[in-house]
């Protein structure tokens, strides 16, 4: 029975395997219309989401199957003081795969171990979040044509942003990719994330303050938000919030096949005014996020289309 609980749980080959897959359901969707019928994946959303919940929930109704769970403690066992590792080994009972989001880092790791059944990380604090990195992926590859030799920047909250870290991850694999790190200096990418993934492989980056200086190299900019959520102290948020706005004018010394993508949710990081450029691509990873849940969810549940 496999997990995924970090980016890194798939190789290569099992990146590219999903990506494959979900281009056929893209070009095929009624070939996995009944795919997954009589099988029920469980959503247990300990902290609040719109995006990956319901891309979830969208993703297994599409394949036939059915969803139970729920979207915020308050409305768990957890209220009540139960354990992450019970509520996962009784809903493991009543579901055959679980999509687990919670505020504290390894807590999707510690259901897997009581579940029975495959556990999907679907983000658990600041760490990593997996799912949104497949979503990153697809879009990546239909966009980009591929992984190598890309210059990626990534722009905003890079201390709590698991998706920049999960995404960093994935990225370091494939030769020739040069990372770009644009944030103020309170929010810059965590020493982990170069100690671990960047300097043992020899991996190119750099850490910037400006965006307009650094954008004109870029293939990819990942925006991201400064996440309220995660600060302890709300005058540190209302001071870094607006450090970095994106907008049309910005964008003018960019390239013109540049990727831009965010995670979602935007607050004001992107101005609504950029939606409308062919190089906004953030809309288009949300559509991408389902379709690699699709796959992922095939693959954990071992159903052969």
């Amino acid at each position: 029975m496999r997990n995924l609980i970090d980016i890194m749980d798939l190789s290569e080959a099992e990146l590219q395997s999903l990506i494959e897959m979900a281009e056929d359901i893209i070009q095929n969707p009624t070939r996995y219309a009944q795919a997954c019928h009589g099988k029920k994946l469980a959503t247990l959303f300990f902290e609040p989401s719109t995006r990956t919940r319901l891309s979830f929930e969208a993703a297994m109704l599409e394949l036939g199957g059915s969803v139970i769970g729920f979207s915020d403690a308050a409305n768990s066992s957890s209220s009540k003081g139960e354990s992450v590792a019970d509520t996962a080994r009784v809903v493991g009972c009543y579901a055959d795969i679980i999509a687990m989001r919670h505020p504290k880092e390894g807590a999707p790791l510690v259901a897997a171990r009581t579940a029975g059944v495959p556990v999907i990380n679907a983000g658990d604090g600041g760490h990593s979040h997996p799912t949104q990195t497949l979503a990153d992926l697809l879009t990546i590859w239909r966009e980009k044509g591929g992984f190598e030799n890309l210059t990626i920047g990534f722009c905003g909250d890079l201390k709590f942003g698991r998706t920049v870290h999960s995404l960093t991850a994935a990225m370091s694999r494939y030769a020739g990719v040069h990372f770009v790190f644009i944030s103020p200096e309170e929010l810059c990418i965590p020493e982990y994330v170069k100690s671990e993934t960047l300097d043992p492989r020899g991996i190119p980056y750099e850490e910037v303050r400006d965006l307009e200086r650094a954008i004109a190299g870029l293939d990819i900019l990942y925006m991201t938000r400064v996440q309220k959520e995660r600060f302890f102290n709300e005058a540190d948020y209302i001071r870094l919030k607006d450090t970095y706005i994106l907008t049309p004018e910005k964008l003018k010394s960019a390239r013109a096949d540049l990727c831009v993508m965010h995670p979602l949710p935007r607050v004001n990081e992107i101005s609504v005014e950029v939606d409308d450029d062919p190089r906004a691509c953030y809309f288009k990873q949300v559509m991408n996020g389902k379709y690699m849940r699709m796959a992922l969810i095939l693959k954990l549940l071992e159903v052969a289309v």
